[in-house]
């Protein structure tokens, strides 16, 4: 695979071409999207070319590309992810139904929170969380869930990178949440997104007791009822995880 002269592969262009686009902006001009993708704009329109011929974006006039459709066949074809929502979503609906709230389903990429199924309906309070958004471990429900459920190497490398960018807190912060977490079976996180909020969160576990995805509410502060949140959230898990075992 050709170099260039940076010594990024043509591989390397590519995903960065495609990664440049922005949560919930689907459309961006070519020069925008070069500029984001850090590449020439002569690579750039060559590079997009080709993925258009391939139907992994779409090209518009007046220089706007965007995602193609081939792109999202392919993401979604056999991906786990699919797998998990499937088995996720009749007890997301029965919980949304119950709370008329926001309900979210999050897997562990990295040292981030990646949401790969929210349910929201009018009247619902603010959710940051968005489908194929991304949240830090420290500031997510979600995130906390996954991580204070996975083994202690890894929550060691976690805790040994781990850097706040606005220097509110530190690995031992972090790794207080993370035994509060794992002891009780759930993370909470008060008004850490939004003020007005309530974030809750547990972990789906595999049969190694590891999570594979956290299941979670957002709901305000003042309809805050773990007592009945909680167990409804652990049974809902439960039955996810068997039927991703059943899978």
């Amino acid at each position: 695979m050709a170099n260039s002269t940076s010594g990024d592969s043509v591989v390397d262009r590519i995903v960065r071409l495609i990664s440049a686009f922005p949560q919930d902006v689907a459309d961006l001009r070519l020069s925008e999207l070069a500029e984001r993708a850090g590449l020439p704009l002569t690579t750039a329109h060559r590079l997009v070319g080709q993925l258009a011929g391939h139907g992994l974006l779409e090209t518009a006039p007046g220089g706007i590309v965007r995602p193609g459709l081939r792109l999202w066949e392919l993401v979604n074809r056999a991906s786990p992810a699919l797998a998990l929502r499937q088995a996720a979503m009749p007890f997301m609906e029965d919980i949304q139904q119950v709370l008329n709230q926001n309900v979210n389903l999050a897997v562990l990429d990295g040292w981030e929170a990646l949401f790969v199924e929210r349910l929201s309906r009018r009247g619902s309070v603010a959710n940051r969380a968005q489908v194929a958004g991304r949240m830090p471990i420290h500031i997510s429900s979600a995130g906390l869930a996954l991580m204070a459920h996975q083994n202690r190497t890894l929550q060691h490398e976690y805790l040994a990178q781990f850097q706040d960018p606005y220097g509110k807190l530190v690995a031992d912060d972090v790794r207080t949440l993370l035994a509060d977490t794992s002891r009780q079976g759930f993370a909470q996180l008060k008004g850490v997104v939004d003020p007005d909020t309530w974030g809750i969160a547990v972990p789906v576990l595999n049969r190694r007791q590891r999570a594979v995805a956290s299941l979670g509410v957002v709901v305000p502060l003042r309809e805050m009822r773990l007592q009945a949140l909680v167990p409804a959230l652990q049974t809902a898990a439960r039955g996810i995880a068997r039927g991703l075992a059943e899978a």
